[in-house]
């Protein structure tokens, strides 16, 4: 990872062509009965009357299940895949959605995203005749022409063909400034570990007696041509319980890894994904900082630099930070939480520039005004999204109420200037890679009905050029965009997109779709999503997109209201927005479904065991759910500042109620839900969607079960696999929400 790349990014951008925002209308009697309220005093039958770690290992009956590759979980996931299959692939829409969704994710009219190389531009590409894809590269002269003449780098497919591996392209680490050598990183079967293999762009090959780092959960950035700063795994005691590195080594060219010198490090009992080394360099390609980031959970970290001395020292920054470049000896950085420092106060969700070396061990003695300091502080409904700082000026994307707006900030004697860059209205923004050399920044903008455009920002002058627009991919003239607010349990005010038939009946019966995350500060703005648009929006469905807390919508208040005890405040926030729906008479239980995964596949388990009667449908995906237990699969104790710690008893309290796996019910009428996953997940263990699968079996609740034996926890491994993945959900969509 380089300096570029601790920006934190979200490249889902959107223009809305229909846009209005409505309170919630009153309800009538609050909220529907709970069919679970009347046996709530029984506890669930396998609800652990010991909620220590070993009570609640005592009372699972599925332990086997988490053993990926045991011969019971493998016997469980056949006989569920041929269950599954049978549904789902004998529906007569399977192969029809099955094409329509590879020819989106295959075709060549799609836009290439590309990030600055050297001189050049890279991409890396995936259709039907490279499944695994090639990364290659042009010039922008011509990736603004029609027909961009590309050059191939290297050919996934070839090597691994040639190699007799499942490889996946997983990006590439590029020394600056000429960017000639990189890391290229590569997952076997779509896991997160990758193996780092040294590749000269020069000759196209992986150079002879190069950096070479096994498979492993690395954090790795280029100090020299002839140096990297590498945290993986030293051997015994080198990692986490979470299975992340916690020391820094630099490891010179022509050393095995086993004599790399240690630069830094951090404990044992760190949380989080590891320390990261972060090397900030000027447009020039030299080293302006060298940077540790500690984490200490989930979200809180230390953050230390490397003295001209070789030695780190900590930065006086909050625990809840997010790091964004140094412009100038200026740190450019977001506290994310409300913070003082030597006598001044910053707002949460600001971005804030301050000297080095009044952060330092030995400061500096300057007096700084919070004013001049603050970059940008945020309103009530604003935040701070995507940041690229350059030599002399910073670019940003604000949401305004999920709508973004593109900022440039420039300094000054009495502070910091903001200039509007002109982009669509009633849009969302994203920004792509930057090229500090260039002062120019990849910006996108796209929307539920509007296909994504491309454009290149010149920094200096504020000018947008269109590079590429992407043609549409299904009729956007049926339907509409609307923004609404719900009203949550607490009261507060919960946005969500409605994209709905133009001539929808509002008698109650759309069939729709309810997406929800609700974690880890992510944001969900609107995104043009071509396979949901072709294979359920052109069948008269509905999509809705809820902005419920836990995400970064609203700033880091906006994630951390839903963290640990509070996790139930984003479960009633999607449950609002299914009654508000209700209300609106655009869907009712009978015909609203719900998706998620990953952190969203706690929200659908929830979902469903704590309110059955809002919901005919889940596609329950790559799922947490034994909440009780996610520390012990890898890698979930690196989670445990979102969720709680289950071996502290005060923890278990509350985590219990929202582990869907021990509150599941035998006499409750639970929707037959669809739960999918990965056998080569290494993100979010498998066990999770396994064990909830076969305790609904236990139970008598009817429901689905599919594991894929490839693709890892990002389903990126090959788009036509992926467009069996697609065609499996709008099935079991179409089956319980249309038919």
């Amino acid at each position: 990872m380089n300096g570029e790349e601790i920006v934190k990014t979200l490249f889902l951008s959107a223009a809305l062509p229909v846009m209005m925002l409505a309170a919630a209308p009153a309800l009538a009697n609050d909220a529907p009965a709970d069919p679970t309220a009347a046996s709530a005093a029984t506890p669930p039958p396998h609800f652990p009357r010991d909620l220590s770690p070993e009570g609640v290992k005592a009372a699972d009956d599925h332990l086997a299940l988490e053993e990926v590759d045991g011969a019971e979980a493998r016997a469980f996931v056949a006989a569920s895949n041929e269950k599954a299959l049978a549904a789902l692939t004998g529906d007569r829409r399977y192969e029809p959605f099955r094409q329509q969704a590879e020819a989106i994710l295959t075709a060549t009219d799609r836009i290439p995203g590309v990030s600055f190389l050297g001189e050049g531009l890279g991409n890396f590409w995936q259709d039907a005749a490279n499944p695994k894809g090639v990364w290659r590269r042009t010039t922008l002269d011509s990736y603004r022409t029609a027909q961009p003449q590309w050059e191939t780098l290297l050919d996934i497919d070839a090597l691994a063909k040639a190699e007799g591996k499942d490889w996946v392209f997983k990006g590439a680490n590029c020394l600056a400034p000429d960017e000639t050598r990189c890391l290229v990183n590569l997952s076997n079967g779509g896991m997160d570990a990758v193996t780092v293999r040294e590749f000269d762009l020069t000759t196209k090959t992986f150079v002879d007696g190069g950096f070479v780092i096994p498979e492993g959960k690395h954090r790795i950035s280029w100090l020299d041509r002839d140096t990297l700063l590498i945290a993986t795994d030293f051997g015994p005691g080198s990692l986490t319980e979470s299975g992340y590195p916690f020391i820094v080594k630099s490891l010179k060219r022509g050393h095995p890894l086993e004599h790399a010198t240690e630069v830094y490090r951090g404990q044992q009992g760190d949380g989080g994904y590891g320390v990261s080394p972060i090397v900030f360099r000027d447009k020039a390609g030299a080293v302006e900082a060298v940077l540790f980031s500690r984490p200490l959970d989930t979200f809180r970290s230390e953050i230390w630099a490397l003295g001209a001395d070789g030695k780190p020292y900590q930065l006086a920054l909050p625990e809840r930070v997010g790091v964004e470049g140094v412009l100038g000896g200026q740190l450019i950085f977001s506290p994310e939480q409300a913070w003082s420092f030597d006598g001044q106060d910053y707002a949460a969700g600001s971005l804030v520039a301050l000297p080095m070396g009044v952060l330092g061990d030995v400061r500096q003695s300057i007096r700084i005004d919070a004013k001049t300091a603050t970059i940008f502080a945020p309103g009530p409904r604003q935040s701070l999204q995507s940041v690229r700082v350059f030599p002399d000026s910073i670019v940003a994307v604000i949401a305004d109420n999920v709508v973004g707006t593109l900022k440039r900030f420039t300094p000054g004697a009495g502070g910091w200037t903001a200039t509007d860059i002109a982009v669509p209205a009633n849009s969302a923004v994203g920004l792509g890679d930057s090229a500090k050399a260039k002062g120019q920044v990849f910006v996108s903008t796209q929307g539920f009905l509007t296909p994504p455009t491309l454009s290149l920002a010149d920094v200096s002058t504020g000018a947008l050029t269109e590079l590429k627009s992407a043609p549409a991919k299904f009729d956007a003239l049926t339907h509409v965009v609307e923004q609404f607010e719900a009203t949550s349990t607490d009261g507060t005010k919960i946005p969500y997109f409605v994209t709905r038939p133009r001539n929808l009946a509002m008698d109650g019966t759309g069939p729709t779709i309810l997406f929800g995350y609700g974690g880890f500060q992510a944001s969900f703005p609107p995104a043009y999503k071509p396979e949901m648009g072709k294979l359920w929006l052109e069948n008269g469905g509905v999509f809705v997109q809820a902005n419920i807390r836990g995400g970064g919508e609203f700033g880091p208040g906006w994630h951390q209201a839903a963290l640990r005890e509070n996790r139930q405040r984003a479960f009633d926030d999607f449950a609002a927005v299914a009654r508000d729906l209700e209300q609106r008479r655009i869907t009712s239980p009978r015909h609203l479904g719900i998706y998620g995964r990953s952190n969203g596949g706690v929200l659908t388990s929830v979902s469903i065991t704590q309110h059955p009667e809002l919901f005919n449908a889940a596609v329950i995906e790559s799922p947490l759910i034994d909440m009780l237990r996610y520390q012990e699969l890898p890698a979930g104790a690196s989670w445990m500042g979102e969720y709680g710690d289950p071996r502290i008893p005060g923890d278990a309290e509350f985590i219990a109620r929202y582990s869907a796996y021990q509150q599941l019910r035998p006499e409750v009428k639970y929707p037959r839900v669809y739960i999918t996953t990965n056998t080569r997940d290494d993100r979010v263990h498998p066990g999770h969607a396994r064990k909830f699968a076969a305790r609904l079996g236990d139970q008598g609740h009817d429901h689905l079960y599919f594991e894929d034996t490839a693709g890892g926890h990002s389903n990126d491994a090959d788009p036509v696999a992926n467009a069996r993945r697609w065609a499996r959900h709008y099935v079991y969509l179409a089956q319980q929400l249309m038919d």
